[in-house]
């Protein structure tokens, strides 16, 4: 991504450079902030829609249909699978987690920024979370629960830190000088844990889909946010002009 944006920054501000004489260098630097918060913007205006309709009779029977086809599946092999999925996407989970990437990103890069902008990204979804439920305020499915849980129910905090946390861990992965089968690799494991994450919770009763989609949407606002404004961070600090 970093690439693309500084080829788009240089390209419009060639553009520019043509078409005024009076120009402005720093044009294009306020343009790609401007789509940075418009991208940040429609994705918050989503969410707010999904939030204003959580208790309209189309989102009750999208969260019923949904949770019963879903539970219909249990058993006890896929409940030892979703308690051990959800557990990943717990506190002690990302502990777990988030120790290994720092080591390993240090082992290989012998540099903390990575592991810096990781822990940003987890505090924000973690801090967001908390503060979004206690204004939602919305009560938990009155399904059978399979695990303990003890906070609000919408967003869902396990959706939102796993599609803000191993999102964003898949773009780190995705700028890393390593092998395109491992990447792959990498990147279908990440993705298959973020839904996994996701789904375990309406599995074990614990959330309603659309708390799911609304924790989704939400720790992806987070991560086209933190992409875009570390690129664009790194291209001024890079451009002499700016």
């Amino acid at each position: 991504m970093y690439k693309q944006l500084k080829l788009f920054i240089s390209k419009f501000k060639e553009f520019l450079s043509q078409k005024f004489k009076k120009y402005d260098g720093k044009i294009p630097y306020i343009i790609t902030v401007v789509v940075t918060l418009l991208v940040v913007v429609l994705g918050i205006k989503f969410f707010l829609k999904l939030t204003r309709n959580l208790h309209t009779d189309l989102l009750a029977d999208f969260d019923t249909v949904v949770s019963e086809y879903v539970t219909s599946f249990r058993t006890d092999a896929l409940t030892t699978y979703f308690k051990f999925v959800t557990d990943v996407g717990d506190a002690l989970g990302y502990l777990v987690v988030f120790s290994i990437c720092s080591f390993l990103f240090y082992l290989f890069f012998k540099n903390w920024k990575y592991v810096l902008q990781l822990s940003s990204i987890l505090v924000l979804a973690l801090s967001s979370n908390l503060i979004l439920k206690e204004i939602i305020n919305r009560e938990r499915p009155t399904l059978e629960h399979l695990v303990t849980v003890k906070t609000l129910s919408y967003p869902s905090g396990h959706a939102m830190t796993a599609m803000a946390f191993y999102g964003f861990l898949i773009y780190l992965i995705l700028t890393f000088k390593i092998s395109k089968l491992l990447k792959f690799a990498l990147v279908t494991v990440l993705l298959l844990l973020i839904l996994s994450i996701g789904v375990s919770r309406i599995y074990l009763g614990v959330h309603f889909p659309s708390d799911i989609v609304g924790g989704f949407v939400a720790g992806f606002i987070w991560v086209v946010f933190c992409i875009l404004i570390l690129n664009i961070l790194k291209v001024f600090k890079e451009d002499p002009n700016t």
